[in-house]
């Protein structure tokens, strides 16, 4: 008798066990937020808001759009790194800034502990323009023009510290050259300060060099061979100039996601990217893809990581001592 009872008490448990597991809601059972690090209406606003609508088809929720700009991009991915809770409900794009500025101030949250990598997703493309009247034709006619005037060539970025103004730095380092930095607050007030006459050139995003249409002239990109969608401008190898210097970003989660939610997000959004509609938006805002799944995603963020220490030394910028060098 006592036999039989335990074994009603252990069909009974079992039971019960596969009626929780049964109940429990698949992923996901309501709609997923996406904090985009910069302000909407920008090439990356309008990238993800597609995603997002492509991806909410596959998972049959709907994926909202929320833009937190702000401190040098981080603001989201800082913001969620801080406060999860971690379960897919909510992710950030995180762009190269979240493995900068670590190194540059103290942060609530290290980009190595503290994020899930999801997925990557595109990458900025970089490079240099001058205007389209101005008598420089090539980089070598401004390169030549710098060398017999020290100081007289001045070049803008979106801010002091940011990969455009890591790029012109490295890039000066390398040749000997002497330009003047001229920081703005956004790729707007670049496009602007190089058609007024501010700044000689303007190293920026190519989406924001051609935003401004036949008025700006690009001399070269900062990528590993030359883009399709601008076929006769050289990168900076070819013009003797190691540096290459690309500008990927992905989405990210606290830490801690369950493996299978985020397996399933990066399928969604592989899917996604693959998309002909996508595919074509890259091509109108000259963005390269940039497919990572997590695993090397999370290999990418630790090269990163050292890698943008690396670029903040010689661009003769401070930087905070690792937790080793503390000791």
């Amino acid at each position: 008798m006592l036999h039989l009872s335990r074994l009603l008490a252990g069909l009974t448990a079992g039971l019960a066990v596969a009626s929780a597991a049964s109940a429990a809601p698949v992923f996901p059972a309501r709609p997923i937020t996406v904090q985009v690090a910069y302000s909407p209406g920008g090439s990356t606003d309008r990238q993800l808001r597609v995603l997002a609508e492509l991806v909410s088809q596959q998972l049959g929720q709907p994926i909202i759009v929320e833009n937190r700009p702000g401190a040098g991009g981080t603001l989201a991915a800082g913001t969620l790194a801080a406060k999860g809770p971690a379960d897919g409900y909510t992710l950030a794009q995180a762009p190269v800034s979240v493995f900068r500025l670590p190194h540059l101030q103290q942060t609530n949250w290290d980009p190595l502990r503290d994020f899930t990598y999801v997925t990557g997703l595109s990458g900025y493309l970089l490079g240099v323009a001058v205007r389209s009247d101005s008598p420089f034709k090539t980089w070598q006619d401004v390169a030549d023009y710098a060398r017999a005037h020290p100081g007289e060539v001045s070049f803008a970025s979106v801010g002091m510290g940011s990969t455009q103004h890591l790029g012109m730095t490295e890039l000066q380092r390398q040749t000997g050259l002497q330009l003047n930095h001229v920081p703005y607050k956004g790729g707007a007030e670049t496009a602007r300060a190089l058609l007024g006459g501010e700044v000689t050139v303007n190293a920026d995003a190519i989406s924001t060099l051609t935003a401004v249409g036949d008025k700006a002239r690009i001399l070269m990109i900062w990528e590993p061979e030359r883009s399709p969608a601008l076929p006769n401008v050289p990168t900076a190898r070819e013009l003797g100039i190691d540096l290459v210097l690309q500008s990927p970003y992905g989405l990210v989660g606290p830490k801690g996601m369950p493996p299978e939610i985020v397996q399933k997000l990066h399928t969604a959004f592989s899917k996604a990217l693959d998309d002909p509609r996508h595919l074509e938006l890259l091509t109108t805002i000259n963005q390269t893809a940039w497919h990572r799944n997590p695993e090397e995603y999370a290999a990418y963020a630790r090269q990163a990581y050292q890698d943008e220490r690396r670029l903040l030394q010689n661009a003769g910028l401070d930087v905070r001592p690792l937790p080793e060098e503390k000791k």
